[in-house]
Parts: structure tokens; sequence; C-alpha cells
């Protein structure tokens, strides 16, 4: 018996998935049609409309949209006042070779002191306090 090449293989996986995608696809449609049967027939035993339905449906969108993301009518929120509260720290360091590059001695080193530390030179960075 020969053997079936890898594309005709894969051709025949690809149409038994489209067999399930469809099957599935009318399992989901036959199960919808039977819960709407059902609300339409609650919906005729307590007189509800269809507006009504459909009013109440736009309603539980919003709630749901509401939930994860913030309104335009909502008042927008207010910046963290903690940078308010923090002094502004003075630069330790100063780039011997470019003057407008400074850094506090906090947080992330950039890379020009971590040349200096490199060179053992990060005394000729320091900025004298006035």
């Amino acid at each position: 018996m020969a053997r079936a090449t890898v594309e005709a293989q894969l051709a025949r996986l690809r149409k038994l998935r489209e067999a399930i995608e469809a099957k599935e696809k009318a399992l989901l449609a036959k199960a919808n049609d039977k819960v709407i049967a059902e609300i339409v027939a609650l919906a005729k035993k307590h007189n509800v409309t269809i507006e009504e339905l459909s009013d109440a449906m736009d309603t539980a969108k919003r709630k749901r949209s509401a939930k994860g993301t913030r309104h335009v009518e909502k008042e927008p929120r207010k910046a963290a006042k903690t940078s308010d509260k923090r002094a502004k720290v003075a630069p330790k360091y100063r780039n011997p070779s470019d003057a407008n590059q400074t850094w506090t001695g906090r947080g992330i080193s950039p890379a020009w002191i971590k040349a200096l530390k490199e060179a053992g030179t990060l005394d000729t960075a320091l900025i004298a306090a006035a």
C-alpha cells in the first residue's frame, strides 16, 4: 500500500476540521434556537414587548462594558500627589565629557556612570556640594 504524502494527509485533516467546525456551529445554533424560543415564550407569557427586551439588552451591555472601562461622563482620575510631596533631589554626579548629563545617585545608573565605575574614576564625576 502506498504511503499518503504529507500534503494529502494535511488536506484530509483540514477537511475533517472544517466538518467538525460545521457540526459545532449547527449544534450551537440549535441550542440558541431553543433558548430564544424559551425567551419568546416567557416574554409572551408576561406581556414583555420586544422594545423592553431590547432596552434591557442594551442596559446589560452597557453595564458589562462599564466594568472594564471608564466612561467620559465620569470625572477623570487625579494624578497621585506623591511627586508634590517629595523634594527634588539635587544631582550628585556630572558627566565629565558632557556637562548636561547628571545623575542623582538614585535608580538605575546611566551608561556613563557604569563606564566611570569600571575605569575606577567615578570620583571625578562628583559634584562639589555648595
